[in-house]
This record gives C-alpha cells, sequence and structure tokens, in this order.
C-alpha cells in the first residue's frame, strides 16, 4: 500500500525505478519498463472473467466438505513415506453434472498430508493423467531436488518418455524459451513415470500446499484440481490453546467456471499441451464465476457457537480475494489472524476483513460466540460482484457449548532476518512484454539464474511492478520490509512466501538463504503470468 496521503496514480517515475531510494534497477530492466512509464500501467482487477456455459447453483445449498487426511503407507525411525496417485476423476461438483478433474487421489482438493517438523516426510507420486506433471511443495524449506522445479517432470504412465532426459517437443521457441535452440531438456525422474520427493521440513508448524508446477501448463493443471493441503505442526504451536480438531478448518478457496456439459472451461491456447499459454484476452489472468471452498461451490457449515481456527488458502489461478463476516461480529475485529504463509505471527492481529492474492494463506480465529444463537454469518468477497461477492456461510447452532480454546496475547517469538546486515540489495521489474510476461525485461529460461546468493547471508530483494503480481518466492521465507519506501502492508506480517505486488508499487522483503544449495525460483503466482514466461531462476552456493 501507498504511504499515507499518497495515492498509488501519483507514484512517481523516480520512485518506480528506485532511484533515490537506496535500490537502482539495471539499464535493461529500465529500458523495459520505458513504455510502461508513459501511461501504459495496467490497474483494476488481475484478469478477465470467464462465464460458464452452463447455469449455476443458488449459493447455499451444498454443505463443506473437508479434504481426507492421508495416512502414510509406512513409517520409520525418522521419516513418515505416502503414495499418491495423479488421476482423472469424475466429481459431482455442479448439481446433475460431473465434471471430469486430474485429483491427486481421485479428490478435489487432494488429500491433506499432516507432518511433524523436523520429522521426513517422503512422497511417491504416479502419474496417470493424460499429460506430464510436476509437484511443488509451497511453502516448503527443500532440497533443490525435490523443491519441484518446472522442468522435474513426472510422466504419464504408457506416455513416451520412459526415464534419464527427454525433450519436450514444441517447447523451444515458446513464449518462456525464445532464443533456445533445440528442445528443452527435461528430467524425467524415477523412471520417467514417478518421482519421489523427500521434504526434510526442517521448518516451523505451518500451513503449506502443493500443487503442479509443470513449465507452461501450471495455470491449466491447476485449474483441473491438482491441488492440496500439507500442514505442518510443532511443539510450539501444540503449546497453544488454539481450536483444534473438527474447529481446525482448512479452506482452499478457488473460482472456477464450467462449460454446457459440467466440464471445466478454460482458455487455453492449446488443450492438447503443446503449445502453453491462454488466448489474448486472458493473459492479464483467467477469473472464474463459481467460488468453489474445498471443491463445492458457494458451501454451508453448521457450526457452534465457539471458536474456530480457518486455514484459508487462496488456490486461484488470478483471482484476489477480500474476505469479510457478514453480518460483523459486535465491535468488529471478527478475523483474527494468528499465523502467515510461514506459521504463527509474534502476536494475533484483528481484522474487519483480509486482503489474499494467489497462494497467500491466513491462519484466522473466528468467535462464533460473539454472535446470537442462530445467525447465518456470510463469508463474502469485497473484491466480488454477483456469485463471486459470496464465498461461504456458517450456520450457527443454538445453545451454549464447551470451548476451552482462546487466543493467547503472544504467539511465537520471531527471529527476523536484520536488512542493515544484507550482503546484497537486488531488484526484479515484473512487468508485461509484447507476448507474454517477464522479469528484468527477460522471459523465463530454464537455468540463466538471475541471482547468485550465498546460503547463511541476508539479503534484500526489491520487486518492482506495473500490474497485480503475487511474487512467490521458492526455499526460504521472508519478511516484508517496506512498501514503496514506506511501512509493510496491513497484511504483510509474519513470515511469507508469497506478496502481493500491486500496480506500480515497489515491495522490498529481506531474506535469509539457509541450508540447500542449488537452482530455485522465484515467479508471479498468477499461473496465466507464470505459465507466459513470469519466472527466473536463482541459484544458491
Amino acid at each position: 500500500m501507498s504511504r499515507p496521503g499518497l495515492s498509488r496514480s501519483a507514484l512517481s517515475r523516480r520512485r518506480f525505478l528506485g532511484i533515490g531510494g537506496g535500490v537502482v534497477l539495471g539499464a535493461g530492466a529500465i529500458a523495459a519498463g520505458a513504455p510502461y512509464l508513459g501511461g501504459l500501467l495496467t490497474q483494476g482487477q488481475p484478469g478477465l472473467l470467464l462465464r460458464s456455459g452452463v447455469p449455476l447453483p443458488r449459493p447455499y445449498q451444498v454443505r463443506l466438505p473437508r479434504p481426507q487426511v492421508l495416512a502414510p503407507v509406512r513409517s520409520d525411525a525418522t521419516a513418515d513415506h505416502y503414495e499418491i496417485t495423479q488421476r482423472p476423476a469424475l466429481l459431482r461438483i455442479l448439481p446433475g453434472l460431473d465434471t471430469e478433474a486430474w485429483t491427486y487421489q481421485g479428490s478435489f482438493p487432494g488429500p491433506t498430508l499432516v507432518s511433524r517438523s523436523g520429522r521426513r516426510t517422503v512422497v511417491t507420486h504416479r502419474n496417470q493423467l493424460p499429460h506430464p506433471t510436476v509437484v511443488h511443495l509451497h511453502g516448503g524449506h527443500t532440497p533443490a531436488d525435490s523443491d519441484g522445479y518446472p522442468t522435474q517432470l513426472v510422466h504419464p504412465a504408457g506416455g513416451a518418455a520412459a526415464s534419464g532426459m527427454a525433450a519436450m517437443p514444441g517447447m523451444d521457441g515458446m513464449t518462456g524459451v525464445t532464443g533456445t535452440t533445440g528442445a528443452v531438456a527435461m528430467d524425467s525422474g524415477d523412471g520417467g513415470t514417478q518421482r519421489t520427493y523427500t521434504y526434510p521440513l526442517e521448518q516451523r508448524a505451518a500451513t503449506l500446499w502443493y500443487h503442479d508446477h509443470r513449465m507452461g501448463f501450471t495455470g491449466p493443471n491447476v485449474w483441473r484440481g491438482l491441488a492440496g493441503f500439507h500442514l505442518v505442526t510443532d511443539d510450539e504451536e501444540a503449546a497453544l490453546p488454539l481450536p483444534r480438531g473438527e474447529r481446525d478448518l482448512p479452506l482452499l478457496i478457488c473460482d472456477r467456471s464450467f462449460a454446457a456439459d459440467g466440464s471445466f472451461a478454460y482458455p487455453a491456447l492449446d488443450a492438447a499441451q503443446t503449445r502453453p499459454g491462454v488466448t489474448t484476452r486472458y493473459m492479464d489472468g483467467v477469473l472464474g464465476d463459481t467460488v468453489l471452498v474445498n471443491g463445492a461451490p458457494w458451501p454451508v457449515l453448521d457450526t457452534d457457537r465457539a471458536r474456530y481456527r480457518l486455514r484459508i488458502l487462496n488456490a486461484s489461478n488470478a483471482r484476489r480475494y477480500r474476505l469479510a463476516l457478514d453480518p460483523q461480529p459486535p465491535g468488529g475485529g471478527g478475523l483474527v489472524q494468528i499465523g502467515s504463509d510461514g506459521g504463527l505471527l509474534a502476536a494475533p492481529v484483528a481484522h474487519d476483513s483480509i486482503d489474499v492474492a494467489p497462494a497467500e494463506r491466513f491462519d484466522v480465529v473466528v468467535d462464533f460466540s460473539r454472535y446470537p444463537a442462530g445467525t447465518r454469518v456470510r463469508l463474502v468477497n469485497r473484491l466480488g460482484s454477483g456469485g463471486t461477492a459470496e464465498v461461504m456461510r456458517f450456520d450457527l447452532g443454538g445453545g451454549a457449548v464447551a470451548d476451552d480454546s482462546r487466543i493467547p496475547a503472544r504467539l511465537s517469538t520471531i527471529s527476523a532476518p536484520d536488512p542493515s546486515k544484507a550482503v546484497a540489495t537486488r531488484s526484479f521489474l515484473f512487468q508485461k512484454s509484447a507476448g507474454g510476461w517477464t522479469v528484468n525485461g527477460e522471459e523465463f529460461r530454464p537455468g540463466r539464474s538471475l541471482a547468485a546468493p550465498r546460503l547463511g547471508t541476508t539479503e534484500v530483494w526489491r520487486f518492482v511492478s506495473d500490474f497485480h503480481h503475487p511474487v512467490h518466492l521458492h526455499l526460504n521465507h521472508f519478511q516484508v520490509v517496506s512498501r514503496n519506501g514506506g511501512a509493510p502492508g496491513p497484511f504483510d506480517g509474519g513470515w511469507k512466501d508469497t506478496v502481493d505486488v500491486q500496480p506500480a508499487e515497489a515491495v522490498e522483503i529481506a531474506v535469509r538463504f539457509e541450508d540447500y544449495p542449488g537452482r530455485f525460483m522465484l515467479h508471479c503466482h498468477n499461473l496465466e503470468h507464470e505459465d507466459m514466461a513470469m519466472m527466473a531462476d536463482f541459484t544458491t552456493r
């Protein structure tokens, strides 16, 4: 957000380029950004609405599903081992129609994994889908070989690639790898049709999620259903008297659109997945007209008059939400934030509403005892209209119930990186190109690193944007230092792995790179932008 009294439209060319703010973009990035400084900055909602070709149900007709918790196939002294099959499944999402989804283990969302901090989780994925996939544990502090780099493919069973290195036809010359010669090398994993991911989980308790990350096709693959929760627990969080059990609710919120036959509608340039991206009208992002929570359209939950922990994940491709309770509880502040992408905040923060960009997570506690018995409380989206202004509803019960939970005044001790001790400051300009999206004027090219931070050091990274770009950093969580040279925004608190950079805005983060050498990524988490080349490598050493 801008400094008080300064509108975003008044952001000067000087500030946008970082001149005078202690950080200066490289000459190539400045030159690439010049057209956008002449009045062509895109403002407003990040995307275009794709209308469904089928009548949509009225909100609040179905019950909220809860994703199944997956049990390990085996455990040993140091690790829990899981197996997940990626396969098509017919799901009844809309009344009277079946929708073919691409799923983890036959469900959308996929099954929830629950892991203990410091205990290894080993997940073997097998691909029975018609196209290759990649799995990324979003928010995981993960070695490079299990991070889900977008060319680390899991091939379909019976597909063309059997093992070793394979080439993806049609990828040379595509948006995102322009300038390459020949086919792009793809790493086919453990024999091609499966890959084993090892997650050390040497990190604090947090609400993580896993999703497809295939180069050029993350958008359609996630849109079709390849997403699920991965929750990490630890002793610090377990010692707090927060809501638990049935009152600890993961809520995967996303928007989708449907064709007349009930299938997922998506404006892909090529449904056969030989050419990535979407049709020109949807380059800014695809917005659905149906809001799903845990895979159900505008669901209802019967709720005790007690405190509930809501683990909110925005799993939309491009849509941002401003979530609020309607009606507000007496006195307001009904959404008490206790956690962010990377786990607990130092202290709770009460909000009337929260802005959630794609891939961000907010852990909030809602005390439904503040409402009279029988109240129907809607979770609404203040950035939506019509059906997209509705999200879900909580139907409160009658009498008093036992509730021994509470929200402590102090939640955690945060040892944030010190920006004054940064060994380097780097700037990254996120902007539109003629045919796609770029970072520092360059479309994504696998293996070309824009930064090489040393392990054990802190750096300040500055993200500058022409549009709404939720910027995601792999490997390490970070702290937001400033927005446009001022204070961080009201939703920037705690450890983050994704930050919503708004049009003509500059956001500084401080990050300490730790533990794992190798090639990692930063990219926009508007999935249409990501697929159309708004990604970049960095290499830790």
